[in-house]
């Protein structure tokens, strides 16, 4: 069994702050009694595009892929991982049936994993089962929809998810569906569209988390308006901090304390850094003017932006920068409303110190060394998002009378 102490020693960046043992101690008390309970996790996507869907070889930290995979169970272990919400994610450019049967295949990798390591994984489906499992030195293991076009517009592909373990469902992904706006695309509904509340208000019904990263600042607003059980961000950074239009503003985050919702904090370089934002817009400038350039040979192509990122590498983005957006989401919001979403296996480059999953230790060392209190840090760790799901749960009981909805969205114009 690895100590905390090995995984931050492994996990740390060369130039990190050194951790002492009463650090390594302090952190292995909190996190045994509260489980880290990370909002996103993209395996099972990853596993897809680069695996061919096999599930094999997840055990040992000693990954010998081609293509790395920042997750694995011993480096979960070393991260002192409770918990995870494993993203069922699928292209928002599906749509209809295709998007029925593509989720429904992302959720059989999901569940194949959890199945193939038993000793290390068990399926979650309510707070309870997350403290339960955690306390039996497993970790608890929930699904999570990555976009609202994957139910194919139909409430019952919703329910059905449900009964298959899914607990969140992202409203939007990169692309504004028929019924909400995207952050990242043109708005069409200024928000959520009638068929989106009624989504809402069938997620509530069922005890299914409303999840509001991807979407844009109105549907933060309807979802929250329209939502009786607290909604989350499974994987946001803040707006203040960087005005990337995945991030949350703050005329949002002072909504969450009235809703009882949870931001969980992302460790995507872009969100996190208004540096690392430039430099990603200036090398997807240097892809298209190479694009244009050599139209003829793709082998050109890649060459020249291999040439131009060593030119100009992408600014270093460090734990000290995640630190920053939780504490300025704390700073609104207050410490009963964030939680973590590292995002990893979604993301193509990371944050220094939080490459894989063993990481998250050296991010509780960055806030020890500001001055967090053990009750925060658990907060933090689980605790709020544990809180999130109990009481989308009750809301759930006090809904049981009501009819399924049976809502149908109207037809394109």
């Amino acid at each position: 069994m690895f100590t905390l102490a090995a995984a931050l020693a492994a996990a740390a960046p060369l130039h990190a702050q050194p951790v002492d043992q009463a650090v390594h101690a302090r952190i292995d008390r909190i996190l045994r009694q509260t489980p880290l309970i990370d909002g996103h996790n993209d395996l099972p996507w990853a596993l897809r595009q680069e695996h061919g869907q096999s599930i094999a070889g997840l055990a040992s930290g000693a990954d010998q892929r081609e293509k790395p995979l920042m997750t694995d169970m011993a480096r979960l272990r070393q991260g002192r991982v409770g918990g995870q919400f494993w993203s069922v994610y699928i292209s928002g450019t599906l749509t209809g049936d295709e998007a029925i049967r593509t989720t429904v295949e992302q959720i059989d990798t999901a569940r194949r994993i959890i199945d193939a390591y038993p000793r290390d994984l068990e399926l979650a489906e309510t707070a309870e089962d997350v403290v339960r499992i955690h306390r039996s030195g497993k970790i608890a293991s929930m699904l999570g929809v990555e976009g609202g076009r994957q139910i194919g517009g139909s409430l019952a592909a919703l329910r059905q998810f449900y009964n298959l373990g899914v607990r969140y469902m992202t409203l939007t992904h990169g692309q504004t569906t028929e019924w909400a706006d995207s952050g990242t695309d043109e708005p069409k509904h200024d928000g959520l569209a009638p068929f989106g509340i009624e989504v809402v208000k069938e997620m509530n019904r069922l005890g299914m988390l409303v999840d509001l990263s991807h979407v844009s600042p109105a549907t933060m607003k309807d979802a929250i308006a329209a939502s009786r059980a607290p909604v989350i961000f499974s994987h946001s950074d803040v707006s203040a901090v960087n005005p990337h239009p995945r991030n949350v503003p703050d005329d949002v985050l002072g909504l969450l304390p009235a809703n009882g919702g949870v931001v969980m904090i992302t460790f995507v370089p872009t969100f996190l850094s208004p540096e690392d934002w430039a430099w990603s817009r200036e090398r997807a400038a240097e892809d298209a003017r190479l694009k244009s350039l050599y139209s003829y040979s793709k082998e050109k192509q890649a060459a020249g932006l291999k040439a131009w990122e060593a030119a100009h590498p992408a600014p270093p983005v460090t734990v000290a920068t995640v630190a920053d957006h939780i504490e300025h989401a704390v700073k609104i919001a207050g410490h009963d409303h964030v939680g973590i979403g590292g995002d990893l296996d979604g993301i193509e480059r990371t944050v220094v110190g939080l490459a894989g999953v063993e990481g998250y230790p050296n991010l509780f060392a960055e806030l020890i060394r500001r001055g967090w209190s053990d009750s925060n840090l658990a907060k933090l760790a689980g605790g709020n998002i544990l809180r999130a799901m109990r009481r989308a749960e009750a809301v759930a009981a006090s809904m049981s009378g009501e009819q399924a909805g049976m809502a149908t969205l109207e037809p394109p114009k």
